[in-house]
């Protein structure tokens, strides 16, 4: 049973009272992301997490951390292609000092020059890092090679070059014309008291903010082929296709196919490629949703003399899952293992608050755990064989590579 109500400013709030735990989790979920930002703002968004917990008006970062810390709590944030989430977790007893410092990061950050220019530093550090990780460069490389020249197909982290160009006056700016009422949602999971909305209104309904939706460019995949001549060890690899996107309910039929297909130790990428011939370390399958669009991908990490092979491989067991489908008791295995690794995941808090925050801020349903198992139990060959046709078309495979190689024409043939 989720509580939703809006604050007298426009924020909307969303909550699930699980009264068995003794500790709470706040989530402020801003509709920011690298989606949002135009070219010369690539960053942005992510700095902005940064700078969030560089010092406020009333506390330094010293002052955040210590006061966090002092009730046992934990305080973190995140940014993605479509939103940023600072999210506090504490016993119930605290949630209103987690409240309170969530609220004055928010909308009071101090952003100075000096604080500025030490966290570029360290996000430039965080650029560099990526750039030395394999996995993280052919992910980018692969959102370039299918979205091309947008939002979408840009680094979250942005580039030195953008990241140079921001300064505390055009970040003010931005979060002034980003972090408006109608763009940020509160997501509470947890244990608490009926006056939980009191002290929400008390420290976010309060503020003076823009009322503004906050728009974002579409994104069209496009197949595209990329590869980056780095020298690392092995070769990263990504082969993906067109997907589906955050508010297509066959996502239910994509996981069960996948959790055969891709997922995990069981899956046939693992089995066929890692355990029968031993030719990688890492394998596997999965699918990223966003608005209006997204990708299944299939991903490996393997040395230049097995690339060839590895491919060789994926593309058979591409083909034979074209070909085949599932039979009915795989399908009914891999439903009773995604109804298993649902609730096992509901059993934590942070995940419940994440589902349902992210869910309101996009406007996607919000589905109790019954209606959700309801719909993996509702999965069957049909939908499992429909969902393989739409995902694993091969007019738009799109490969990305990052490695020794310099070639990657006619790699797969599926």
């Amino acid at each position: 049973m989720y509580i939703q109500k809006v604050l007298s400013n426009g924020i909307r709030v969303v909550a699930e009272r699980i009264p068995y735990v003794h500790s709470t989790v706040l989530g402020v979920w801003v509709g920011n992301g690298s989606r949002y930002e135009k070219r010369s703002e690539n960053g942005m968004s992510h700095f902005i997490e940064h700078m969030l917990f560089k010092g406020t008006n009333r506390r330094s970062a010293k002052q955040i951390a210590l006061e966090m810390d002092s009730v046992g709590g934990q305080l973190n944030a995140f940014t993605t292609r479509e939103c940023t989430c600072f999210y506090a977790k504490t016993l119930n007893e605290y949630i209103e000092t987690a409240i309170d410092i969530l609220s004055d990061m928010v909308f009071e950050p101090e952003l100075s020059k000096e604080n500025m220019e030490l966290e570029r530093r360290v996000v430039l550090e965080e650029i560099a890092m990526y750039e030395d990780s394999p996995e993280d460069v052919v992910y980018d490389l692969f959102a370039e090679a299918v979205w091309g020249d947008t939002p979408m197909g840009r680094a979250i982290l942005g580039t030195p070059e953008t990241l140079s160009n921001i300064t505390p006056d055009s970040m003010r700016e931005y979060m002034r014309t980003h972090y408006t009422s109608r763009n940020i949602v509160l997501a509470v999971a947890g244990s608490f008291d009926d006056d939980l909305f009191d002290k929400l209104e008390s420290y976010f309904g309060c503020r003076q903010l823009q009322n503004n939706e906050v728009e974002c460019e579409s994104a069209a995949y496009t197949p595209r082929n990329v590869y980056k001549t780095r020298d690392f060890e092995q070769i990263q690899i990504v082969a993906g296709f067109n997907g589906i996107d955050i508010y297509d309910d066959s996502v239910y039929s994509l996981l069960v196919f996948n959790n055969v297909f891709g997922s995990g130790m069981s899956s046939r990428l693992f089995q066929n490629i890692r355990e029968k011939y031993g030719l990688v370390y890492s394998i596997g399958a999965g699918h990223s949703a966003y608005m209006g669009t997204g990708t299944f991908d299939i991903s490996a990490a393997t040395s230049k003399d097995n690339i060839e092979r590895v491919a060789e491989l994926v593309s058979g067991e591409i083909r034979r899952i074209k070909t085949e489908k599932l039979s009915d008791d795989e399908i009914d295995r891999s439903k009773r293992q995604l109804k298993g690794n649902y609730i096992l995941s509901n059993e934590h808090i942070g995940a419940r608050m994440q589902t349902i925050g992210r869910g309101m801020l996009l406007n996607k349903p919000l589905r109790s755990q019954s209606e959700t198992i309801e719909r993996i139990m509702d999965v069957n060959r049909e939908s499992v064989a429909d969902i393989i046709d739409r995902v694993l078309d091969v007019s738009t495979l799109s490969i990305a590579a990052a490695g020794p190689i310099d070639n990657i024409d006619d790699l797969f043939n599926v």
